[in-house]
């Protein structure tokens, strides 16, 4: 019976090495499946202004002129997961409620700033898809990394005034809320 075995030493030390690789592997593995359940939209308003137009327009039930303003509001993506915008809020309220047909023509709106934007409508430019985006009817995607502009019109016959407090808020179908308060001119 002269056979000799491993000692107990070196029994312990190849157990713990392969104890501290399958640790080290199992690690890895777990890292890459938090990466993808950590995921997350953050919307950031990079600048967010109003200007009026140079232009009033008549013809409303009074005959009284109105006001015209682009609510000018940059917004970034910096978060990890596409963003995707369905609804607008306007002092609280939906921008489609807003009857902005009657009161913002299309003759008002052919400035450089106002871009020939259509009543109702939210003009979209930047790294995104652009286009326009009506919200509550549709939705609009923010892709992780980009930045986009929107011009949203509002005008005096939905009881805005100068000098007034608006606060725009972006609601994303994850049911984030991202608010700003601009202030009209």
């Amino acid at each position: 019976m002269n056979i000799r075995a491993i000692s107990p030493v070196i029994a312990t030390v190849i157990i713990v090495s392969v104890a501290i690789a399958i640790a080290v592997a199992v690690a890895f593995w777990m890292t890459g499946i938090t990466g993808l359940f950590t995921r997350y939209e953050k919307l950031e308003v990079v600048s967010a202004y109003a200007i009026a137009n140079s232009t009033h327009i008549t013809g409303d039930v009074n005959s009284n002129s109105s006001k015209v303003w682009a609510i000018v509001v940059i917004i970034k993506n910096t978060g990890t997961s596409d963003a995707t915008l369905d609804e607008l809020f306007i002092s609280g309220k939906p921008f489609s409620v807003y009857d902005n047909s009657s009161q913002v023509k299309a003759s008002d709106l052919n400035s450089t700033v106002f871009n020939g934007l259509p009543a109702n409508v939210v003009k979209v430019t930047g790294s995104g898809q652009g286009g326009n985006w009506i919200p509550g009817s549709d939705t609009y995607p923010v892709p992780a990394g980009s930045q986009v502009t929107l011009v949203i019109p509002i005008a005096s016959g939905d009881g805005f005034i100068s000098g007034q407090s608006v606060e725009v808020k972006l609601h994303t179908a994850a049911g984030n809320e991202y608010p700003k308060s601009v202030q009209l001119p």
